[in-house]
């Protein structure tokens, strides 16, 4: 798919978060700036989050918890090296729990993801361009 807006990636978003169910894991790769977190913002508009305001990159806290018809647990590892620092966090427990699970720079910890999940792989193609590819 191709989005030429932010509106037009929250609602891409949006409508895939539409389609999820408990214990879905979706792994966002792609550059700094490609829209994860917009992307994210739609998962959450489409799970019924209340204020679709508020979610932000989690970047100092790793992770962030929302609200919605099913619970949102939103991962980001930007600022991480190894995925041996995610055993503290008990990643485990949200990746196999009773919500949804985005991981944005799902790449760094390919190994830890649950061996079913949701690729989406976003690229930067013009200034307010994006291409998003989603693999089930």
């Amino acid at each position: 798919m191709i989005s030429n807006s932010v509106e037009e990636t929250i609602r891409i978003g949006a409508k895939l978060g539409r389609t999820l169910k408990k214990g879905d894991c979706i792994a966002l790769i792609g550059t700094l700036g490609s829209g994860k977190t917009i992307l994210t913002k739609g998962i959450a508009k489409g799970l019924s989050v209340k204020d679709v305001r508020y979610v932000n990159s989690p970047s100092f806290v790793i992770i962030k918890e929302y609200k919605g018809k099913i619970p949102l647990y939103h991962f980001d590892l930007y600022r991480i090296d190894k995925s041996t620092v995610l055993d503290s966090e008990s990643y485990e427990e949200y990746f196999y729990g009773d919500g949804v699970v985005v991981v944005e720079w799902a790449d760094k910890i390919r190994q830890l993801l649950p061996r079913e999940y949701i690729e989406v792989k976003l690229s930067v193609t013009g200034e307010n361009r994006r291409r998003i590819e989603i693999k089930k």
